[in-house]
C-alpha cells in the first residue's frame, strides 16, 4: 500500500480542528430533478461511482514511527476497508435545503475513514433534489474538492487533457542526498518568514472589529444561500473599475453594515479585517497534492457610509496586497506551515486554531467553478453554493462563487452567535441594489 506525507498546510488543517469547530469545506449543488425519484436515484450513481474515484478511497493516518524525522505527521493513504455507503446518505424529503445543510455542516467527518461525505436531499416538491459534499480541509483545498466531486458527477464533454507524470510516493525517510539542498533553502526562507511573523503582529494592533463578529464556538452552524446576477457586478465594475472580485468583498462590506445596524450593534468605527485566501496551486501542470494557499489581510470598511467609497477603499487595499504579492503580509501566514515541523503541528494545532480571532475576523473566500453545465443523473445543477470551514472563535464566514451567469454567496454562521443570518443574507442582496444605484446605472 502505497502512502505520501500530508504537505504542512494540510497537518495543520488535520490538528487544528476540533469538535466544535470540524476543518471541512462544503458545497450545496441543487439539481432540477426529472421525477420524483431523483434523489434516490442520484445516492445510488454517487455510490457507485465514488469506488472509482482513487482519491475518494484517500484516509488520513497519523504517524508515529520512532526515529523518523516524519514524527507526529500524519499521511494519506488507501482505505483497505473503504466502502462507499459509508459516505453517501439519502435523507428525508425536506422543504429548506439550508436548514439541512447546516445541521449536517457542524458534524465533524468521521477521522478513521476518508473524510468526505455526499449527503442527498430530496425535495419535498418532487420537482428538486440537493447534494451536499463535504471534504475535510486536510484533504482537498477548493480546487481538488471541485475536482473530486466533479468525479463523481455526470461525465463533461470535455476535451482530452495529456496525461501527467506521476508523482513519486513521498515516503516517512527522507532522501538523505536531498537534505544539503533543503537546509540551504529553508535559511533562505527564514528572512521572509519571520516579515511575515512580524506583519501578523502588527496586523492585531489597532483592531476595529465587532462583538457580533466573534464568539464562544457552540458547535451549531447555519446556512445560507444568496444569488446575484452576475451582470449586474459586471455593470458595477464597468462603471468604477476594478475587479469582480473587488465588488464582491464591498458588497460583504456594505452588507456587514447594514446588519450591523439593523440588529442595534452600530458600524461607527467598525473595519474588520478579512482574510481573502489566495490560491497558489497552478492551473496546469504536474504538481504535488495539497493545500496550497496564502492569502492577503485587508480592513472591510465597514465604517463608511458611501457604497462606492467603501468599493474605493477595497480596491485599494487588494490593489496593495497584490503589488506585495502573495508571499509577504499578514496575509500570508499560511506559508508559515512549512516552517514549522510536524511535531509542532501536533502539539501546537490547538493554540493555533485559538489564534485565528486573534489574526482575522472573518473569512471571505472565492471557490472556483466550472463555466459548463454540471449534471447528475441527466438532472442539471441550478445553483452550487459553497461554504467554508468557521474558525475557532468566530462567527461568520463567507464564500462566493460565480456558476453560469450568477453569483453564488454560501454563508455559514455559529447559529447560537448569529441567530439572524437570513438578515445578513437579504443585507448582500439590498448592497448590490444600492451600488448599482450608486453608479446611476
Amino acid at each position: 500500500m502505497t502512502s505520501d506525507l500530508l504537505a504542512p498546510l494540510d497537518l495543520a488543517f488535520w490538528n487544528i480542528e476540533s469538535d466544535r469547530n470540524p476543518m471541512h469545506l462544503g458545497a450545496l449543488g441543487v439539481f432540477s430533478a426529472h421525477s420524483p425519484t431523483a434523489g434516490a436515484h442520484a445516492a445510488d450513481l454517487l455510490a457507485a461511482r465514488a469506488a472509482a474515484v482513487p482519491g475518494l478511497r484517500m484516509r488520513i493516518r497519523d504517524v508515529w514511527q520512532p526515529l523518523s524525522l516524519s514524527f507526529g505527521s500524519a499521511t494519506r493513504e488507501e482505505d483497505p476497508d473503504f466502502d462507499p455507503l459509508h459516505h453517501v446518505r439519502l435523507h428525508a424529503p425536506t422543504a429548506d435545503f439550508q436548514e439541512v445543510a447546516g445541521r449536517l455542516m457542524e458534524r465533524p467527518l468521521e477521522r478513521g475513514r476518508p473524510p468526505w461525505e455526499a449527503h442527498v436531499l430530496p425535495g419535498e416538491d418532487g420537482v428538486s433534489f440537493a447534494v451536499l459534499f463535504k471534504f475535510h480541509h486536510a484533504l482537498a483545498d477548493g480546487l481538488r474538492a471541485l475536482t473530486l466531486a466533479a468525479a463523481i458527477l455526470d461525465p463533461m464533454d470535455m476535451p482530452e487533457r495529456r496525461p501527467r507524470p506521476e508523482e513519486p510516493a513521498r515516503g516517512l525517510l527522507p532522501d538523505v542526498r536531498k537534505l544539503p539542498g533543503l537546509l540551504r533553502g529553508a535559511l533562505s526562507d527564514v528572512g521572509r518568514a519571520l516579515d511575515i511573523g512580524a506583519s501578523v503582529a502588527r496586523s492585531t494592533l489597532d483592531v476595529r472589529s465587532s462583538a457580533a463578529l466573534t464568539s464562544e464556538p457552540s458547535g451549531t452552524r447555519r446556512t445560507a444561500g444568496v444569488v446575484i446576477d452576475l451582470d449586474d457586478v459586471h455593470r458595477i465594475r464597468k462603471t468604477v473599475g476594478g475587479t469582480v472580485n473587488d465588488v464582491l468583498i464591498a458588497v460583504v462590506a456594505g452588507a456587514l453594515r447594514r446588519w450591523l445596524d439593523e440588529r442595534g450593534d452600530g458600524s461607527e468605527g467598525v473595519a474588520p479585517r478579512a482574510l481573502i485566501p489566495v490560491s497558489k496551486r497552478r492551473p496546469r501542470g504536474a504538481q504535488p497534492q495539497g493545500n496550497r494557499l496564502s492569502g492577503y489581510l485587508i480592513r472591510l470598511p465597514v465604517d463608511d457610509p458611501d457604497p462606492l467609497g467603501r468599493l474605493d477603499s477595497v480596491r485599494a487595499d487588494m490593489d496593495r496586497n497584490k503589488d506585495a504579492g502573495p508571499n509577504r503580509g499578514a496575509g500570508a501566514v499560511a506559508l508559515l506551515a512549512d516552517h514549522v515541523p510536524a511535531l509542532g503541528h501536533r502539539l501546537g494545532g490547538p493554540f493555533a486554531a485559538q489564534a485565528a480571532r486573534l489574526w482575522f475576523d472573518i473569512l471571505v473566500t472565492s471557490v472556483p467553478l466550472p463555466g459548463i453545465g454540471l449534471k447528475l443523473g441527466g438532472n442539471p445543477v441550478t445553483a452550487v453554493f459553497p461554504y467554508a470551514p468557521l474558525a475557532a472563535g468566530q462567527s461568520l464566514a463567507v464564500a462566493v462563487s460565480t456558476f453560469r451567469g450568477h453569483v453564488h454567496y454560501g454563508l455559514v454562521a455559529d447559529a447560537a452567535a448569529v441567530p439572524d443570518l437570513d438578515l445578513f443574507a437579504r443585507a448582500l442582496t439590498e448592497e448590490v441594489e444600492t451600488l448599482i444605484t450608486a453608479c446611476g446605472s
